[in-house]
């Protein structure tokens, strides 16, 4: 029972988190308060998707997911997709998942504009699927139109009905993972853009050296 008495609201926040940075951690809790989430599930994504391949274990990135949200009580980490079959480690398939896992309660797929605009091109499995049976919380990015993106797109804007929350203030942040590992492997000093637990981590265990 959510915090309402009514039925609790989950976010799913899928990603590679390949390293889980701070970004990560302040849109989660922005969007948990803002969306009044009873709390939100970090879904590393699955080392056989093939447009994101990880660049460390997925043993790696476990272990950073949990040092970096275990003093959040909000925050829950799920491995589904790390040990999902070939061919169901998408998106859909997740989602499918966890409304069985969570059959009386309010799921939504958080995900940034970057993804809502691969969808509108066509770029995702079972797109008409996922689309139809979930509501979604998008995360503006910088350069991207979400609303244009949902026009464009017959299948996006034909399910316009409310189940995309657009959150467009605030959130267009462009510190990514891709980042950090760049700087890691060039010798640079990014220390203060993950937790500090994560950082000392990946020292430790020289993670993205050249």
């Amino acid at each position: 029972m959510g915090t309402n008495g009514g039925p609790r609201k989950i976010g799913i926040y899928g990603s590679s988190f390949d390293p889980i940075t701070n970004v990560h951690l302040w849109t989660a809790s922005t969007v948990a308060h803002r969306k009044h989430l009873d709390f939100v599930i970090f879904l590393p994504s699955s080392h056989m998707r093939h447009d994101k391949k990880p660049n460390i274990s997925d043993e790696h990135r476990i272990a950073m997911i949990r040092l970096a949200i275990q003093d959040n009580p909000k925050f829950v980490l799920d491995t589904y997709e790390l040990t999902a079959l070939a061919g169901m480690h998408y998106t859909y398939y997740s989602m499918r998942h966890f409304h069985e896992q969570y059959p009386d309660d309010e799921l939504y797929f958080i995900m940034g504009a970057d993804l809502l605009a691969d969808i509108a091109d066509g770029k995702w499995s079972h797109d008409e699927e996922l689309i139809a049976g979930n509501k979604f919380i998008v995360m503006a990015r910088s350069g991207i139109d979400m609303t244009e993106a949902i026009a464009r797109s017959p299948l996006l804007r034909n399910h316009d009905d409310g189940r995309f929350q657009l959150m467009s203030k605030g959130l267009a942040m462009d510190i990514s993972s891709t980042y950090i590992r760049d700087e890691f492997g060039r010798g640079g000093e990014p220390r203060y853009l993950l937790p500090d637990a994560c950082y000392d981590y990946i020292k430790q265990h020289r993670l993205y050296q050249p």
